[in-house]
């Protein structure tokens, strides 16, 4: 008998050959030090990661890739850790979302010209999460994801302090004059207490949610913190797994399914997850081919009931999620509503992985049957202020507010906000609606987090913590208030938006799901006649962006990236 055929894997194309270009593709990964049976046909596997000392939420992930490399070598894998581009909403100006696009290319095309076989996605601080995902679906190879966790709970001087959360709180007591400057910098390093992404439910745990809920994961990996020992058996368990899963050639386009979307969508209600989830999974929806619109988030998911109690919304941080049960918890809860025979990453379905899945605590994670806030999910607006539609966040919004008409007061751009807002002498009350342009995808460029625009202090003096606020931008997910986000299309594409004025009247009506600039459609023509389109970027990433960038509706992906490249094997290198 002849010796047994080696398994035909896509990394033979580079360690399979004989002769010259075999040599190439093996003697210099040798000079790591491996031994010639790592190239015996064995799974390679690819460890995209983002650690980034400029990215904190991601500080554990050079500890993290080394369990999963231990995963890995115990399932018989190849275990190659690779970089990408890393983006931390924290420290990039002028906002991450500018680069998420990029970072999906740099994924992409790491992943097609590299000798890989299936790969593990190590996402943390928010964009990452989105950009690893799109990029890996645009290839299509067997791909896990594991989120880097949450940091520790915040506390300060006894009380709870959540990320951003804290922040805006406590900056809206200073400029109100109820917090000193120095107790201000005394809480900085009391909310971040160690490595990890927000603790709040805001946009990164809401992405390592939607990764679990799509079936990209392993269950728990949305909610353990990021020092857990724990979090690092999850990185070993994920190693061997995706061995297992380039065995099976359980490939990403067979996890992301409608189905699977549809649970993501549902499960976004039910924590109270963050609005920037709609953007980022109509992109991964357009880059794996499943149809998927903003509509879709109203009518699958809004009328759900919120049953986590978690900070933006709620009491709690993402530390009390894990212990009272994490997402598998919730989505046990919600089963009735979820597509159960759903496949998931571990090969089982959904519905096997939840069907046992605790409750330890009922104050943060609530039955179905009495939830934290009912009808919670993403409400979708339309109107002549929308006519392709705008978001809102009814279960962080204030009650009195999500049927109002109010003045408008413009803001053409971030510098008039900042300029304007703490003047004594602006023309504001608690009536009146706030409007800020030109921060959407092309304008600001990049569709920054300044949805949540802050309040003027004269209001906050008289104790008016909220008004309705309308932008094309998003806002982080740790924020809160009566905010219309992603209006589009946006100003700077030529949106109803650029053409609202000073004094001009706002309706919002979210239960009627309606968004209205109340001005006769003969005055909006002549308006719109003499608006003149901002000058598009001269040179590099940002003119490339701004030339091909989707709006909002569409998840602000470029247009020439929908879709996928597949996993061809390009051309010899030498």
């Amino acid at each position: 008998m002849g010796s047994p055929k080696k398994p035909s894997r896509r990394s033979q194309e580079w360690f399979g050959r004989e002769g010259k270009q075999g040599f190439y593709y093996r003697s210099w990964l040798k000079s790591l030090g491996l031994p010639h049976e790592m190239f015996d046909g064995r799974p390679v596997i690819g460890i995209c990661n983002t650690w980034s000392e400029l990215t904190p939420c991601n500080a554990s992930f050079r500890e993290l890739a080394e369990h999963v490399k231990r995963g890995v070598y115990e399932a018989g894998g190849f275990p190659l850790e690779f970089p990408v581009m890393s983006l931390g909403e924290t420290q990039v100006r002028p906002t991450a979302m500018l680069w998420r696009n990029l970072a999906s290319m740099d994924v992409e095309e790491s992943i097609r010209a590299n000798p890989l076989d299936g790969v593990v996605l190590l996402m943390g601080c928010d964009k990452t999460t989105p950009s690893l995902l799109m990029g890996a679906a645009s290839v299509d190879l067997p791909t896990i994801g594991l989120s880097g966790g949450a940091s520790l709970s915040g506390n300060w001087r006894g009380c709870p302090v959540g990320s951003g959360t804290g922040v805006i709180q406590m900056s809206e007591m200073v400029r109100a004059g109820e917090l000193s400057q120095r107790d201000f910098v005394e809480a900085e390093a009391s909310m971040q207490r160690s490595k990890g992404s927000c603790m709040t439910m805001g946009t990164a745990s809401t992405m390592a949610s939607m990764v679990e809920a799509l079936g990209m994961s392993l269950p728990e990996n949305a909610a353990i913190p990021a020092v857990d020992a724990r979090r690092f058996r999850l990185a070993h368990l994920t190693g061997r797994r995706i061995v297992e899963m380039v065995k099976e050639d359980l490939r990403m386009s067979r996890i992301l399914t409608r189905d699977a979307f549809e649970n993501a969508i549902k499960t976004n209600a039910t924590i109270g997850g963050s609005t920037n989830a709609v953007i980022h999974l109509l992109a991964l929806a357009g880059r794996i081919g499943v149809p998927l619109s903003l509509d879709d988030w109203d009518r699958l998911g809004s009328r759900l009931p919120c049953l986590v109690n978690l900070k933006p919304s709620g009491e709690y941080l993402m530390e009390d999620f894990y212990y009272a049960g994490g997402l598998p918890a919730v989505l046990r809860e919600i089963s009735e509503h979820l597509a159960l025979d759903a496949l998931t990453a571990n090969g089982r379905t959904l519905g096997e992985n939840i069907a046992d899945a605790p409750c330890w605590n009922r104050d943060v994670i609530r039955p179905l049957a009495e939830p934290f806030k009912p009808e919670a999910g993403i409400a979708v607006l339309h109107g002549n202020l929308a006519p392709n539609g705008a978001v809102i966040k009814p279960s962080a919004a204030s009650p009195q507010l999500l049927q109002h008409r109010g003045r408008a007061v413009v803001f053409e751009n971030i510098e008039e906000l900042k300029a304007r807002i703490d003047d004594e002498a602006l023309d504001i009350d608690e009536t009146c609606v706030m409007v800020l342009k030109n921060c959407g995808p092309r304008g600001y460029p990049g569709m920054a987090e300044v949805g949540n625009m802050p309040l003027p202090p004269k209001l906050l003096k008289r104790g008016i913590t909220d008004i309705i606020r309308i932008s094309d931008a998003r806002m982080s997910g740790t924020a809160y208030g009566t905010v219309v986000l992603h209006v589009s299309p946006e100003a700077a594409a030529g949106g109803t938006l650029a053409l609202v004025r000073n004094g001009d009247f706002i309706e919002l009506d979210v239960p009627n799901r309606r968004l209205h600039l109340d001005v006769p459609e003969e005055e909006l023509a002549q308006r719109r006649a003499e608006w003149k389109a901002p000058a598009s970027p001269a040179r590099g990433w940002t003119k490339l962006y701004v030339d091909h960038v989707q709006q909002a509706h569409l998840g602000a992906d470029l247009d020439i990236l929908v879709g996928g490249s597949g996993d061809e094997v390009g051309r010899d290198s030498h």
